[in-house]
């Protein structure tokens, strides 16, 4: 019997504005980013931070990222690209689809050290603003899948099932929208952090890991779904393993932090020096000890300590 409600697929994933083709996959990334930054710069000013610093570390981070993700999908399905009856020219057609988000986190975060770097600001702190970004970045780009019909799942009748045209794999047929499903988790991972951050209080990178963590389950369960030809080890996709490794690192990431760098840090970003300070948040409240206590000294560079400034001082006074 066939399924009579489902979700259609577009028929073409690129919509031409006179002569400029606009393709939905790179729209549903473009959104991604603005969103990400929007929300990553809420969050960044609420610690004690500028505007416009995540921007301007994203304009780092983003075509590392792209970067990344494309060269995990292609490496891990190198003979879409290569071998008899292949041309390689495709492995540069980022617009067809294809990024593996492990490689686009991982070589973006060497895009966001250097940007972080050069403005003399941890990567955690910014990393735990931008990390319910990043997931709600991930939950538009999904629909990208949508645009060019691919990454569903097994064969169902269910009402919420994507239509897809027939393939060389795959009858036509309505499937398991295995994007909307990632969508959707990655929403929930984006009010996870979100909720945490607020209640526990997140800093040192451990904002960031619970979204690496949460995400990880659910790719899980939703690679597990997938009917697209991938690599095996042991019976699991590849990237089935790929979520396992990088859910036990995040977790020990997360302890470790809490162990080694209790409390949260505050980043204030001087806007006469362009520097950044990292004060401490310690359990004991400290900085709010000092506060009460009336030191309104100003901050100063990124690597001194008040002490350090204070010394400083007092020999001037000496030598004048």
């Amino acid at each position: 019997m066939e399924n009579l409600a489902f979700i259609p697929s577009p028929s073409s994933g690129v919509v031409y504005l006179g002569p400029v083709p606009l393709r939905g996959y790179a729209f549903c990334i473009i959104i991604g980013v603005f969103v990400a930054v929007w929300l990553g710069n809420k969050r960044w000013v609420a610690r004690g931070g500028q505007k416009g610093t995540v921007a301007d570390i994203a304009v780092w981070a983003v075509p590392f990222g792209l970067v990344g993700g494309r060269l995990y999908h292609v490496i891990t399905d190198y003979e879409l690209y290569f071998g008899d009856g292949r041309n390689w020219v495709n492995a540069f057609k980022i617009w067809e689809g294809g990024l593996g988000i492990w490689g686009a986190i991982a070589l973006g975060a060497v895009g966001a050290w250097i940007g972080c770097h050069r403005r003399g600001i941890p990567l955690p702190a910014w990393a735990d603003a931008l990390a319910p970004g990043i997931a709600l970045a991930q939950a538009c780009g999904r629909w990208g899948n949508w645009f060019n019909q691919e990454l569903y799942g097994r064969a169902t009748d269910l009402p919420w099932a994507v239509k897809i045209s027939a393939t060389d794999q795959h009858p036509a047929g309505t499937y398991h929208p295995t994007f909307l499903y990632e969508s959707l988790w990655c929403v929930g991972v984006a009010l996870l952090v979100i909720w945490a951050d607020r209640r526990f209080g997140l800093g040192h990178g451990r904002a960031f890991a619970l979204y690496v963590a949460s995400y990880c389950v659910g790719r899980f369960w939703i690679e597990y779904m997938r009917v697209d030809d991938t690599h095996h080890v042991l019976g699991l996709r590849l990237n089935c393993w790929t979520a396992v490794v990088v859910f036990i690192g995040a977790v020990v990431c997360m302890v470790l932090s809490a162990k080694w760098h209790p409390g949260v840090e505050t980043i204030v970003e001087p806007a006469a020096a362009g520097a950044a300070v990292n004060l401490e948040k310690d359990a004991a409240g400290g900085d709010a000890e000092d506060t009460a206590a009336g030191d309104t000294e100003a901050p100063v560079a990124s690597g001194s300590t008040r002490s350090d400034a204070k010394n400083d001082d007092a020999e001037a006074s000496k030598s004048s």
